[in-house]
């Protein structure tokens, strides 16, 4: 996968990208992550790249032009390596998902998340200032996402998030791909609790059903700790979670006999 970011602080990515899992995925030549400063396309001699909104009101808007020029850069530099033979995409996976990172976009979570996985090419727009001429939203991107109801001082801590979230679903990228398989949210549900030696610590002991080493009641154990979970957690995700009637049943009694 590539990855491409639109950014006036480039150097905010250093350290993400050179890190920990993302650092291996490169190194390992799974996803390649750049960086491209949209001031470098600003056109203008004083390299400014936002505006006074029209109408009036508070704040700077980002132009139109750099983003379009900065985007069609890369789309160009990609057309070259495909003529030259470099990427061995095939005709169906030329266009790139163009995601614009915004407090106004789709709520991002682990289906998002896994849909992205599935792309060769990404591109997120981070923005700054007031927010972006409509522009850019009507006539370049494909895909307009946030990490949450709570505004940021720029599209970079978000699009680190997702970044993050997706190349982590690559495989290869984790160190055992189950572990992408069993975290939370991605079966609809928050992920049973981890323990690990010793076997009891100040008093406290693991539970039976991992110590006994039989697989089927562990994975029975983890199951059901994993709808008890979420159902103390986060109970909005069982509404859309895929459950058997015994599931469904065990999680009445649970709450039933919390009742009592």
């Amino acid at each position: 996968m590539r990855i491409d970011v639109l950014t006036l602080f480039p150097e905010m990515f250093t350290g993400v990208f050179n890190a920990s899992i993302l650092g291996k995925a490169q190194d390992k030549g799974i996803v390649s992550l750049s960086t491209v400063n949209f001031r470098d396309f600003s056109g203008n001699k004083h390299n400014t790249v936002d505006d006074t909104p029209y109408g009036g009101g508070g704040g700077m808007v980002l132009k139109a032009e750099p983003i379009f020029g900065a985007v069609e850069h890369l789309l160009a530099i990609k057309a070259e390596q495909e003529i030259e033979g470099d990427t061995g995409e095939s005709e169906g996976q030329k266009k790139p998902r163009i995601i614009l990172m915004c407090p106004q976009g789709t709520p991002f979570n682990q289906g998002i998340a896994k849909e992205l996985s599935g792309e060769s090419h990404l591109i997120f727009i981070c923005g700054h200032y007031e927010g972006y001429d409509e522009r850019i939203r009507d006539h370049l991107i494909t895909d307009e996402l946030s990490v949450g109801d709570y505004v940021l001082t720029g599209g970079e801590l978000p699009a680190m998030v997702v970044i993050d979230a997706v190349a982590r679903l690559l495989p290869g990228v984790l160190g055992n791909d189950q572990s992408a398989i069993t975290d939370s949210f991605s079966d609809g549900l928050l992920e049973y609790p981890h323990y690990t030696r010793p076997a009891e610590f100040r008093g406290w002991k693991v539970p039976d059903a991992l110590l006994s080493g039989h697989h089927a009641e562990i994975v029975k154990w983890r199951r059901r700790e994993s709808l008890k979970r979420t159902w103390e957690r986060r109970p909005d995700l069982l509404e859309q979670a895929e459950l058997t009637p015994e599931e469904r049943k065990w999680l009445m009694t649970q709450r039933n006999a919390l009742k009592d």
